[in-house]
Parts: structure tokens; sequence; C-alpha cells
């Protein structure tokens, strides 16, 4: 499934609870940093899910832009998130940016061969 994701910079659950007045909608599956900021939240508008979280600064940090949105990637096993990567990944990448949560076997994000921030995950 690919899922649009929004990034704050610590304004996250502002944001939900504007998102869920407007679209009458309620956001689920919060998960928070030791930092107490939003790491991952879900919420259907419309019909589309879509992730929510603090971490605009985190990607500012570790990409070196101020990315507000990327593209994630939901996907049933690790093997086939780490094959689609392998495509995907800049030929000068040696580790692999994931890791285990909370809340998946593997998640993690990369920049691509061509600039696009993408985030996968495995789910289940």
């Amino acid at each position: 499934m690919l899922i649009p994701v929004l990034h704050f910079d610590g304004d996250c659950e502002d944001a939900i609870a504007l998102y869920e007045k407007a679209f009458s909608t309620k956001a689920e599956h919060y998960d928070y940093g030791d930092d107490g900021k939003v790491r991952h939240a879900e919420i259907v508008i419309h019909g589309q899910t879509i992730y929510l979280n603090d971490a605009k600064c985190f990607i500012r940090n570790t990409f070196g832009v101020g990315y507000t949105t990327h593209l994630a990637l939901t996907f049933n096993s690790s093997n086939e998130l780490l094959a689609c990567y392998a495509a995907l990944k800049q030929d000068d990448t040696d580790s692999s940016p994931f890791v285990e949560t909370r809340y998946s076997k593997l998640v993690g994000n990369f920049v691509d061969k061509v600039g696009i921030l993408w985030g996968f995950m495995v789910v289940g």
C-alpha cells in the first residue's frame, strides 16, 4: 500500500486535532518517542490512510533538506522490502537504514537514485 506521510516539527498533535475536526475522523496507532513527540500516528481522510509524525527535524538533519512529506510503502515481509530497497537505493549506500520498532518488524527512510524520499515498512 502506498501511503503519504506528513512530517511536523513538534506540532503533530495539533495537526491531528485539526484534521480530526475538519474531516470528522479519528487518528489511531500512536507511538511516541522518548522525547514525547509523535513518532507515528495514522489517520484516514476520505478513505486514504495518512501517516503523521514529528520527524521534520530528523528528516532535515538526516537528509539535509526539510521534507514535509514523503511516500511510505508497506510490505508483507522483510525480504520483499529489502529487495525493493536494493533496486532503488543510491549506488553508494553501504548500510541499511532499517530498524525494528514497536510498530513494525522493519522500518526506515531513504532517498532513492532520483531524489525521492521513501519510507518502507513491514506490516503485520
